[in-house]
C-alpha cells in the first residue's frame, strides 16, 4: 500500500480503520495528513489526526482484548488464582490451628486440621457449641472452601495446559508448565527465553542477590519441583537443571511456533537424565 493506511476506507468505519492500522504498511514515508485531505478521507489535517487517534486506539484495544482472551493468558490467570487460593488457605489454616489448639488442646495443623474443625469433629458440635466454637468452625469452613477452590483450579489447569502447550506440559507436567508460562507472562514470551533464563525462573530474588554480589548463582528456580531436579543427587542438580531447562525451552518454542506434539523430546530428556545420574553429572 503506497497511498496511506486510509486508502479506500470509509472515514466512519472505525473497525476497518483499526484493522488497517494494525496490518497496513507503506513503501516509503510521505506527507500522510496532506494526502488524506487530498484523497477526501479527512476534511483537514486536524480531522486526519482525530481519525488516526481513533483508529490507533481501537487497534490497541483490539490487540489487548485478543491477548487477554488468548488461551495462554487464561492459563496465566488460572495458575495465579490457584497460587492465591493455596496461600490464603494455608495462612488461614494456621490461624485455625492456633485457635483450635488453644480451645481443644489438639495438636493439629494445616488444611486437614481445619477440615476436622469444620466437620464438627472437635468441640461441642453445632447444637451445643458456644459462639467461640461456631466462629471457629465458620472460619475453618472457609479454609476448606478456599482449598477446594484451589483444587478445582488445579484440575482446570491440568485439563487446559496440554492443549495450550502440549510439549511443555508433556515434559514439565501441566501445573509446572502453567507456572513457567505465568512467570514469563505468556507462552510467546517464554518461547523467546534462552534456556539459562528458563532454568532460574522463579529464583529472581536469589539471582538479584547474586548479581549484586555476595551470593552464589542460583542453579534452578521453580523447575526444582520437577522430579528430574529434586530427585537428583545434590551434586548433580546443576547438570540436571540445565538439561531440563534446555528441553523445556525447546518445547516452549515448538508449542508457540508450530504447536505439533514431539514425543521424541521426552525420550531425549529421559536419556539425558539417565546419563547424568549414572555418570555423576557430566553436565554440559
Amino acid at each position: 500500500m503506497t497511498d496511506g493506511w486510509f486508502a479506500d476506507l470509509d472515514p466512519d468505519d472505525e473497525a476497518a480503520a483499526a484493522e488497517r492500522i494494525a496490518s497496513g504498511r507503506a513503501e516509503a514515508p510521505d506527507d500522510w495528513p496532506a494526502t488524506a485531505v487530498d484523497a477526501g478521507f479527512a476534511e483537514d489535517i486536524d480531522d486526519y489526526y482525530d481519525r488516526l487517534h481513533a483508529a490507533t486506539t481501537a487497534a490497541t484495544e483490539a490487540a489487548v482484548t485478543e491477548r487477554e482472551t488468548a488461551d495462554d493468558q487464561q492459563l496465566v490467570h488460572a495458575v495465579r488464582a490457584m497460587a492465591d487460593c493455596e496461600r490464603t488457605a494455608n495462612e488461614l489454616a494456621e490461624r485455625v490451628a492456633e485457635w483450635g489448639n488453644s480451645r481443644y488442646g489438639e495438636d493439629g495443623s494445616g488444611v486437614g486440621f481445619a477440615r476436622h474443625v469444620a466437620e464438627g469433629e472437635l468441640g461441642e458440635g453445632d447444637d451445643r457449641g458456644d459462639r467461640g466454637d461456631r466462629a471457629l468452625r465458620g472460619l475453618a469452613e472457609r479454609v476448606v472452601a478456599v482449598s477446594e477452590e484451589a483444587d478445582g483450579l488445579r484440575a482446570y489447569i491440568e485439563r487446559t495446559a496440554p492443549a495450550v502447550a502440549p510439549n511443555l506440559s508433556m515434559l514439565a507436567g501441566p501445573v509446572l508448565a502453567a507456572r513457567l508460562i505465568s512467570l514469563s507472562g505468556g507462552l510467546e514470551s517464554l518461547a523467546k527465553q534462552p534456556s539459562g533464563t528458563v532454568q532460574v525462573l522463579g529464583a529472581e530474588d536469589a539471582l538479584f542477590a547474586h548479581l549484586s554480589g555476595g551470593a552464589p548463582s542460583p542453579k534452578h528456580g521453580i523447575i526444582f519441583t520437577h522430579e528430574y531436579v529434586s530427585g537428583t543427587r545434590r551434586e548433580e542438580r546443576g547438570s540436571a537443571a540445565r538439561a531440563l531447562a534446555g528441553k523445556l525451552a525447546i518445547a516452549a518454542r515448538i508449542d508457540h511456533y508450530s504447536g505439533d506434539r514431539r514425543p521424541d523430546l521426552q525420550r531425549e530428556l529421559d536419556e539425558r537424565m539417565e546419563r547424568i545420574r549414572s555418570r555423576g553429572g557430566d553436565g554440559e
